[in-house]
């Protein structure tokens, strides 16, 4: 039996790899996805499955990427010492992602879609026109850009924007990578960078919290821990202990804390959102004992890979266990 679902994507880097196991387990349960968003990693895994990519299907195309190759030094990162201070001071970021995007844009083509007009829903609602909606910051406007819809105010068409780059401006992670600069109908200048630094979970993009909903919108979120039974987000309140050993250390910690703030604060407030998240841990066994998988590992190893992707899987099959629509519809609507 098919069931219908909308689906919201957390930002997480390359522990986004987690929610290929969680969607091909939705999928072998009969859930079809229709409206899909997400921020960063999340945009990544809601764009493929907008064009029509399976989670069995985003497994394997995951599988077979080197996420080093994400990591481009540009310009004076490639050199050692004071290098990539001086890449920050010119460039904003260390890293380019232009090897991403076109990774990205590569597995598009592979469904022949590729811009925002090949994945129109025939919907006039602006939340649901386009199968995919991506979460992006303007740090020009200091504002949050919901694209492809918000793309309007630039005087751009949204149905002629391409997908990856869209998605490509949601995980664009401060100081990380180069920001994305944005030329408007003005030709003025906007500095885009990742959607997480204002909403990183955007579980209230899809619905408003008060009507009545065709069917349920499912949040994919990850957690630090083996904790993914539990219901409740507030353990995610405790800060999970890092050392900040570096200059580098510590504008990770920076970016983390900014990332996770504003929504932690929304999700702990919203009736009903704990209760449809799916909580995926990103602690996996790897050759030196447990470890936590953080967002910019890009060092991962195809066995860490393989174990993060089980994690999703495994959540997403606890998480159905006691998930029932009619129940949570009487609590929270």
């Amino acid at each position: 039996m098919s069931r219908k679902c909308d689906a919201v994507f957390e930002g997480g880097g390359v522990r986004g790899i987690g929610f290929a196991g969680a969607i091909s387990e939705l999928e072998s349960r009969g859930y079809t996805f229709q409206s899909v968003a997400g921020t960063s990693a999340g945009a990544i895994a809601a764009a493929l499955i907008a064009v029509g990519y399976s989670g069995l299907e985003i497994e394997r195309e995951l599988h077979e990427v080197n996420f080093k190759d994400f990591r481009q030094e540009a310009g004076w990162s490639r050199a050692a010492g004071f290098g990539k201070l001086i890449s920050l001071s010119r460039r904003y970021g260390v890293y380019k992602a232009d090897a991403f995007e076109e990774w990205l844009d590569g597995l598009l083509q592979k469904k022949g879609k590729t811009i925002f007009g090949d994945i129109r829903t025939g919907e006039n609602d602006e939340k649901t026109a386009y199968r995919l909606s991506v979460v992006a910051s303007n740090l020009t406007d200091n504002r949050i850009l919901i694209l492809p819809r918000d793309l309007k105010q630039f005087g751009l068409i949204p149905d002629s924007f391409p997908i990856a780059r869209a998605v490509r401006m949601s995980m664009s992670i401060p100081l990380y990578y180069e920001p994305w600069r944005l030329i408007d109908s003005q030709n003025q200048v906007h500095m885009i960078v990742d959607g997480g630094i204002l909403s990183n979970y955007p579980i209230w993009l899809l619905d408003n919290g008060s009507s009545e909903p065709r069917w349920p919108t499912f949040g994919f979120k990850f957690i630090p821990g083996p904790e993914a039974k539990q219901r409740s987000l507030s353990r995610q309140r405790v800060a999970h202990k890092r050392q900040t050993e570096s200059f580098f250390d510590y504008m990770k910690s920076l970016v983390t804390t900014m990332m996770k703030a504003a929504d932690n604060f929304h999700i702990s407030e919203s009736k009903g959102d704990c209760a449809r998240s799916i909580l995926i841990p990103t602690e996996v066994m790897s050759a030196h004992g447990v470890k936590s998988i953080e967002s910019t590992d890009f060092d991962i190893t195809s066995e860490e890979s393989a174990a993060l992707c089980e994690n999703g899987r495994r959540a997403a099959r606890e998480f159905l266990k006691t998930w029932d629509f009619s129940e949570w519809k009487l609590l929270y609507r």
